[in-house]
């Protein structure tokens, strides 16, 4: 498996060029924070204000005055930051993408579209574009003291790394109140039901294929209104014999 290629379009993220370096998702993350101070150095100034140092919005996007924004981080265009939400640092935050009310985000990367609906709890994680986390979810990083590995059908792969998030793939969608286990990778369109602790890979499936519309009934012709038959005139012999007249002379 091909973890980038197979996981994500890189041209639906500003660190297309940068991950594109690297093997593994997980490898970015121990200089996730590097990159961002050069990515957001070289943001045009003139669709991007720094907030804070080193903290880049661009100008469409909308941040709740409770929202807390830390450095460094790069909130893209179009994107929302809720109430209450903590962006803690080292964050990518693509275009589109919706940070719901009380949600917090550190070292990690969202492509365009990702969408946290609330309370979820995002760390040293990359999720693909169009990702959704319902209310609640939350990806855990530590296994006490030791180092995580990717469970990969293959064979495990040690990362080398204490504190490791998810890798969720392209319109992956994770349940409420589920868990997601350090070093989870969840393939394409790939789905973890609600209140699960999932773990290890979980492959992805085909997008579904969109249903075929069902052909138009063709109209059926309204009934013919049969024409009114005209009225038999009486002949008036056939009339007078009715009624027991004779016509002769």
């Amino acid at each position: 498996m091909d973890y980038i290629k197979d996981l994500y379009d890189l041209e639906q993220t500003l660190a297309k060029d940068w991950l594109a370096g690297f093997r593994y998702p997980w490898e970015a993350l121990s200089r996730l924070g590097d990159f961002i101070v050069k990515l957001g150095e070289s943001l045009p100034k003139e669709e991007y204000r720094e907030a804070a140092p080193r903290v880049w919005v661009h100008a469409t996007a909308e941040i709740s005055p409770s929202a807390e924004l830390k450095a460094p981080c790069v909130i893209g265009r179009f994107a929302e930051v809720r109430t209450g939400a903590l962006i803690a640092g080292n964050v990518l935050v693509g275009e589109g993408c919706v940070v719901g009310a009380a949600c917090q985000l550190e070292n990690s990367i969202l492509f365009s579209g990702v969408q946290l609906q609330h309370s979820n709890f995002v760390a040293d994680s990359i999720l693909g574009t169009r990702c959704f986390l319902r209310s609640g979810a939350s990806v855990s990083t530590v296994l006490g003291e030791r180092q995580v590995s990717i469970h990969d059908p293959a064979g495990d792969i040690e990362t080398g790394l204490r504190k490791v998030g998810a890798f969720l793939g392209d319109f992956a969608v994770v349940g409420c109140n589920s868990v997601l286990r350090p070093g989870v990778v969840v393939g394409r369109n790939g789905r973890v039901k609600h209140l699960m602790a999932a773990s290890g890979v979980i492959p992805g499936r085909e997008k579904p294929a969109p249903a075929a519309e069902k052909p138009a009934e063709p109209e059926k012709p309204a009934p013919e209104e049969k024409a009114a038959e005209p009225e038999k005139e009486e002949n008036p012999a056939e009339g007078a014999e009715k009624k027991g007249v004779s016509l002769s002379k």
